[in-house]
């Protein structure tokens, strides 16, 4: 991918810092960046972003300095030129780039018009900040449930696993925190075991539950210093608060996230979305298909977003496979999950199963 610089025709500006782009006497696209420092950044170790940009979407892209050339169909030459400039607006602006980010940014570029839900454009990526790290969205549905999250005060977030719907419910409300627009954040989970039996747990409520609020921990940590979290859970700015204990209570000024929702009874679950007060903001996250309930029981989760799919500041965001943002093997075994579950015939959905 290293290559000698290519002689830039017909240059043109594509951006504050972003230097110029054209094409050489060959009808290459050659990108140039204006500092080099961050060029070098925005290749990555070794040139790993630009290898995954190739490999992705199948152009050639060689670097020097701060040009980059690249080589392949117009229509996949301008998505990498503009996988490449807006992230590297993000470097212009402080920000980090990981492979997760460049991952993302093909992901939204390449995405078909129909389920682009109104995508500003990948320079106006909806983020959420703390002092720590800035998330920005890596699918147009991360961005829709981000910029939903902004708008509403109680938000549905359903999907399945590794589509950021727990960590994204976490980093907002660690941003909400900084900024000083809630007091506290409340993390709660419904305590049922996937299809196993934990038994007696010993030690104080918190350590009763720390097995099931794992997830959330690790997205707190990932936002915020850890002798932030620490002090936070010492003094209650962080709560960990199982849902059978939560009748009762008025949750003001706080952000409160229920993850695993789909484990909750119908009964939990309007308990739980009524505890809301004022100046707070409720995030309920869960997937439907992993129910844990005993065989016969309804899900809350699936009740309450059916009910309340029309009312007014209630926002739902629903996540699909093509959302999976961990290992690409997790998007693969989703897929093959919803096929059997969709297909007739013994193991599928029409059979009850």
């Amino acid at each position: 991918m290293t290559d000698a610089p290519a002689d830039i025709a017909g240059s043109a500006k594509t951006g504050s810092g972003a230097g110029s782009a054209g094409r050489d006497a060959a009808g290459a696209r050659v990108l140039s960046f204006e500092d080099n420092r961050l060029a070098s950044d925005l290749y990555g170790q070794y040139d790993q972003n630009l290898a995954l940009i190739e490999q992705r979407l199948g152009v050639e892209a060689s670097a020097r300095g701060n040009h980059v050339t690249l080589r392949g169909t117009a229509q996949a030459c301008e998505d990498a030129a503009e996988v490449l400039e807006s992230l590297y607006q993000r470097l212009v602006r402080g920000q980090q780039i990981t492979l997760g980010d460049v991952d993302g940014a093909i992901r939204v570029a390449t995405t078909p018009p129909d389920y682009q839900d109104n995508l500003p454009g990948l320079s106006a990526l909806a983020q959420v900040s703390t002092r720590k790290r800035t998330v920005t969205a890596r699918t147009p549905r991360q961005d829709r449930y981000m910029r939903a999250l902004a708008d509403n005060d109680l938000v549905f977030a359903i999907g399945p696993a590794g589509t950021g719907k727990t960590y994204l419910a976490v980093a907002f409300a660690a941003s909400l925190l900084e900024r000083g627009q809630v007091d506290r954040v409340i993390l709660s989970r419904p305590a049922v075991e996937a299809g196993e039996r934990l038994g007696f747990l010993p030690g104080d409520m918190r350590e009763k539950v720390d097995p099931y609020l794992r997830p959330l921990y690790d997205a707190l940590y990932d936002m915020m210093p850890a002798e932030r979290v620490e002090k936070g859970l010492q003094t209650g700015v962080f709560e960990i608060a199982p849902l059978a204990f939560m009748r009762g209570r008025t949750l003001a000024h706080s952000a409160v996230i229920l993850d695993e929702a789909q484990n909750c009874t119908p009964m939990q679950m309007k308990m739980f979305l009524t505890r809301l007060g004022d100046g707070s903001k409720m995030i309920i996250t869960g997937d439907p298909s992993q129910v844990d309930l005993p065989p016969g029981q309804k899900s809350g989760l699936s009740e309450a977003t059916r009910l309340l799919s029309d009312v007014e500041g209630i926002a739902q965001v629903a996540f699909g496979e093509a959302d999976v943002v961990r290992n690409p093997l997790v998007q693969r075994i989703v897929r093959a999950y919803e096929a059997a579950e969709a297909a007739p015939g013994p193991g599928g959905a029409k059979d009850g199963i």
